[in-house]
């Protein structure tokens, strides 16, 4: 008597609810396109929007470690530098943000002097890591082809999220994964970030000439920049994440997370995109 043994069936676990992220995903994405497509500086307002938010967890956040950020400066203070960014120019934005520490140095005086150092500290850093990174963003909008360039930007971003993560998946049941950071960010694999790298190099090279009329080594060099501030950018908040001892920034975004959480990687991208746009594309 005979006996069959089979293979058991490879299962691959993508760790998060998919259909209601490629769901939110679609919405987001719809929503950036509907600005950006027709009255761009619409746009302005689905950004602040975001980062208030973004501001709100990253406040909880650090409340889990008795870290109190000046909320209000922060909020105020971000609002008026995006603004900036996109009416008046590089110069405004930094007065705005010398000003918003200003604020927070004072604001803070009236809670008294315990945490003073340690809460106008991380009052600083949410400005800078919000609103000063998401300026760079306002920037690229204010171009007379500002829509289109913030549109490669996030497409970009997008491709290193979702190469990354298709790459992962598909690749690492039979490659067993390559841990690239097991301490600060255990999912993140070699194999992924060779699946970024395709997407981004591939989205940049074809991209950048057709909407922005760029030469297609210049999409490769801004993409290859981009997979690499997205993936650091990722990584920094994961640190972040590791540090307060939290898995999660929130939970408003069914299969993401909360908004910071998608956030992270556009942040770290902006700047690096922004910069090589105003090189290369006159």
């Amino acid at each position: 008597m005979s006996t069959t043994h089979t293979e058991p069936h490879r299962t691959i676990k993508t760790g998060r609810n998919l259909p209601a992220a490629i769901a939110v995903g679609v919405i987001l994405g719809g929503l950036a396109l509907l600005t950006l497509l027709t009255v761009k500086a619409t746009f302005l307002i689905y950004m602040g929007a975001a980062l208030a938010i973004a501001l709100h967890e990253l406040d909880q956040a650090f409340k889990t470690k008795d870290i109190r950020i000046p909320v209000i400066p922060v909020a105020l203070g971000g609002a008026a530098m995006l603004t900036a960014a996109y009416w008046a120019g590089g110069g405004a934005v930094l007065a705005i943000f010398a000003l918003t520490v200003l604020g927070l140095l004072i604001y803070r005086m009236f809670r008294g002097t315990d945490g003073y150092v340690r809460d106008v500290s991380a009052g600083t850093f949410a400005t800078a890591y919000l609103p000063l990174l998401g300026a760079t963003v306002s920037a690229m909008l204010a171009e007379h082809d500002g829509g289109k360039r913030v549109l490669v930007f996030i497409v970009l971003t997008i491709c290193s999220d979702i190469g990354g993560y298709f790459a992962g998946i598909t690749l690492t049941p039979f490659t067993g994964g390559h841990k690239m950071a097991p301490v600060i960010s255990p999912k993140k694999t070699w194999e992924g970030l060779a699946g970024s790298a395709f997407l981004c190099i591939v989205f940049g090279a074809i991209g950048i000439p057709l909407l922005l009329h760029g030469h297609w080594w210049q999409g490769v060099i801004t993409g290859i920049a981009a997979l690499a501030a997205a993936v650091f950018g990722d990584l920094a908040e994961s640190m972040i994440k590791r540090d307060l001892e939290i898995k999660d920034m929130g939970s408003l975004l069914p299969g993401h997370g909360g908004v910071l959480d998608r956030l992270d990687s556009l942040l770290a991208c902006a700047p690096v995109v922004w910069l090589l746009l105003a090189a290369f594309i006159k």
